[in-house]
């Protein structure tokens, strides 16, 4: 996949996760998400500790170098402006020259700063339907990047049921739309 595509679906993932915390009235941070013990707030600080990880990881950083930096609420007295930051932050690092041509040092080895770009927008993909449920939004993800999603998620589907980072994968009918699948394999019912 060429770089530039890769960042405008990275750009595009956190676009649309944006809108959703954009839309989160102040009555709606304690409500429930589809991911289990986890409420709008505490989603919405997943992804934004995520973001944050981002600049320093690209620029060489360990996780050990960076250790407990991120740890806790992150998300203070304005939960949309942090993450407006964080998610703007990201995506300049990303988009430096030569950036995705790094490795990067994560929880679970070294990556091309390439794949990581592609999982972070797989991540920003699946959480905003998770964030549109919490929130009562339209959860229709944009065809494309369900689609891409997908495509990243599907062959690692046996791994990322193991790796208890997901609910187990949901049966859906095999002429499912891409949403569907992707929901499915990361244990979502649509």
């Amino acid at each position: 996949m060429a770089v530039n595509e890769i960042l405008a679906l990275h750009a595009a993932a956190l676009d649309l996760f944006s809108g959703h915390v954009h839309r989160v009235r102040p009555g709606q941070w304690s409500r429930p998400t589809p991911c289990a013990d986890w409420s709008v707030r505490d989603l919405v600080n997943h992804m934004t500790v995520e973001q944050l990880w981002v600049p320093p990881l690209l620029a060489g950083d360990t996780i050990e170098e960076l250790g407990d930096r991120f740890d806790g609420d992150q998300l203070g007295d304005d939960p949309v402006a942090v993450w407006d930051d964080a998610a703007a932050a990201a995506r300049a690092a990303f988009a430096e020259p030569v950036a995705l041509a790094r490795t990067v040092h994560l929880s679970y080895g070294d990556s091309p700063a390439e794949a990581y770009c592609a999982e972070m927008a797989v991540d920003a993909v699946v959480h905003s339907w998770d964030l549109a449920r919490g929130i009562g939004a339209d959860d229709a993800l944009p065809a494309e990047l369900a689609e891409f999603a997908l495509r990243q998620v599907e062959p690692q589907a046996p791994a990322l049921a193991a790796s208890g980072l997901f609910a187990e994968p949901v049966p859906v009918p095999p002429d499912a739309d891409a949403q569907t699948r992707l929901l499915g394999l990361t244990g979502r019912r649509a």
